[in-house]
């Protein structure tokens, strides 16, 4: 349980300009950014590498393109390529290869997040961040005038309690997000969350050059908004998942793992999907999408990934956006700490949401529109029956689906783009 926030009476030596809470995706590639621009970052992880998080490993072209930037070697063993998505449902089977595009290259990933997390994490500390990992940050220490937060209480493994103070704190805790909670930043129940589970299976699909998703998820007579995927890890085993939206009237009711179970039942046997070749339990985990805690920004606390509902309602995405919301932060703060005096400093720090409205606002209005229509009876049915069927279709749908268009692209590029810029920010 979070501790009381804690108040500071004094000034007190700083410990880093900036400290972030959690080391994956989000609060890496935002220490990244930011000790490379020359600030000192202090990293608090509460967990120690490697570790396991729940994720269908599948990493898109916006992803991609992130991971180049902060100059990881995705050419290294362990990293594998993908061509695109095969897509299963309404009785076809068909691929799409990722769009080329100048502003994403034209190739997937594939790496466990076992240690994906952990690679991030050794970026961030080579570019200068100091990482620290099993330290858990238990509360917000305050500054008693302002009500700003100026640092963090926290513990290691063995319970010793330690403040560590900083001008601005960072939360990447992910879904969780007890710091945030502790500055009185809660969920928005207008806003949609997703289920994902998955585990392991040794299976001849580990080297598949798509990510395989189907379409149709049916619990006995209902058809579930979500998909499942087989996505091909290249170590002989393939991660295998489903993926769940709240706005179906079924979704409290819908035993998740079970439904794992049955549905890779039906598989082909030779695929290997089976109890006796599943290599570790199956996890679960809380999507939190299309900003569901707000504001991003708040006396002293900048919100990234996770933490701020920042996952892509349309596909479950949220690695990508974990690192982009990571760098738009990181710039942010460099510029907010650039800032000679305390007015004008939080001046661009509540311009902060503002960039992420500007981002990603109404593409993900345009993604909530989307689960909603999805979760009523007939309409993900429908979809199935009636658009697959037509592949230029699906070719819009695609791209749409995975936020991949360029700015002054073909006739598709500019439809999507049109929408997500008229469509008021989520």
């Amino acid at each position: 349980m979070t501790e009381p926030a804690v108040a500071q009476r004094k000034a007190a030596p700083l410990d880093a300009d900036v400290i972030v809470v959690g080391a994956g995706p989000a609060g890496s590639s935002t220490a990244f950014h930011l000790a490379r621009s020359g600030l000192d970052v202090l990293v608090l992880e509460k967990s120690v590498f490697p570790r396991e998080k729940v994720c269908g490993d599948g990493l898109t072209p916006r992803a991609v393109k992130q991971l180049i930037a902060m100059g990881v070697d995705i050419n290294a063993p362990g990293w594998v390529r993908n061509k695109g998505l095969r897509v299963v449902g309404g009785g076809l089977r068909f691929e799409l290869d990722w769009p080329e595009l100048a502003s994403y290259p034209d190739f997937g990933l594939v790496r466990v997040r076992k240690d994906f997390d952990e690679i991030l994490a050794a970026h961030a500390a080579r570019a200068g961040a100091t990482v620290m990992q099993g330290v858990t940050v238990t509360g917000p220490v305050l500054d008693e005038r302002s009500g700003h937060i100026v640092g963090v209480t926290a513990k290691n493994a063995d319970g010793e309690r330690t403040t560590y103070r900083s001008k601005l704190v960072v939360a990447a805790d992910g879904n969780s997000t007890r710091l945030s909670l502790a500055m009185g930043l809660h969920k928005r129940e207008d806003r949609p969350i997703g289920v994902a589970v998955r585990t392991y299976y040794e299976s001849p699909r580990h080297d598949d050059d798509y990510l395989e998703v189907w379409l149709e998820l049916w619990d006995g007579d209902t058809l579930l908004p979500g998909y499942g995927w087989i996505f091909g890890v290249g170590d002989g085993t393939a991660n295998v998942g489903l993926g769940l939206l709240n706005t179906s009237d079924a979704f409290r009711d819908v035993d998740y793992r079970d439904m794992l179970r049955r549905w890779v039942k039906n598989m082909p046997e030779e695929w290997g999907f089976g109890e006796e070749t599943m290599r570790g339990p199956i996890r679960g985990a809380a999507l939190p999408m299309a900003f569901n805690r707000q504001p991003h920004y708040t006396r002293g606390l900048v919100l990234v990934g996770d933490s701020g509902g920042m996952i892509n309602p349309f596909n479950g995405e949220g690695i990508a956006y974990a690192m982009e919301t990571g760098q738009i932060a990181a710039e942010t703060i460099v510029q907010a700490l650039g800032r000679p005096t305390p007015a004008s400093r939080e001046r661009v720090l509540r311009a902060y949401p503002g960039l992420l409205k500007d981002a990603f606002g109404g593409y993900f209005t345009l993604g909530r529109l989307f689960v909603e229509a999805i979760g009523k009876p007939g309409v993900m049915n429908f979809a199935t029956r009636h658009a697959l069927p037509h592949p230029r279709l699906m070719r819009f749908a695609f791209k749409l689906l995975a936020n991949l268009t360029d700015r002054r692209g073909d006739a598709s590029d500019r439809i999507i783009n049109a929408l997500s810029k008229v469509a008021p920010p989520a």
